[in-house]
């Protein structure tokens, strides 16, 4: 009887055939964590609501949902369906960290619901195995949280003439 009972639990855990297959989903389940970790990095040094944790969970996440179906040999018109399901589901996470302070007339949170939309994008890229455009893509990412809040803006016509 125990034999049986070892050889379903054996036969339960069989979707990972080999070594070679635990080494790339480790590999593609770490890079995410690791990348969506430094853009949640970026996001806590600001003093932003989702940092580190919740960047790197929204990085893993998404390689799942992808790396699951990958493993399944789902058709791709399914898995276009998937990454669709990624997307909007994003959506609504991000939309949680956007707040309108209507006494201020100010809207807080777009760039940081947008760096989770990115980081979702990025742990796609790495479930998918593109590691080469998953790290190019989380350097852009950085490039533009970093550098264009320096660049200071130009003032509009109409503002301008307000001060005029």
């Amino acid at each position: 009887m125990s034999q049986e009972i070892w050889a379903a639990v054996v036969s339960e855990f069989s979707d990972i055939p080999d070594i070679s297959t635990i080494t790339r989903i480790t590999v593609r389940l770490v890079l995410a964590a690791v990348l969506g970790g430094i853009l949640g990095y970026d996001r806590e040094m600001k003093a932003k609501d989702a940092g580190v944790r919740t960047h790197m969970l929204v990085a893993v996440g998404a390689a799942l949902f992808v790396i699951g179906p990958l493993q399944s040999d789902m058709p791709i018109p399914d898995m276009s369906r998937v990454l669709q399901g990624i997307i909007q589901g994003i959506g609504f996470l991000g939309a949680g960290a956007i707040m309108i302070r209507a006494s201020q007339q100010k809207v807080e949170g777009l760039t940081t619901a947008a760096s989770i939309w990115a980081t979702a994008g990025i742990g796609v890229l790495a479930g998918l195995g593109l590691d080469a455009t998953a790290v190019l893509s989380t350097v852009t990412v950085l490039v533009i949280l970093a550098v264009i809040p320096h660049i200071k803006p130009r003032q509009k016509a109409e503002d301008t003439d307000k001060t005029s």
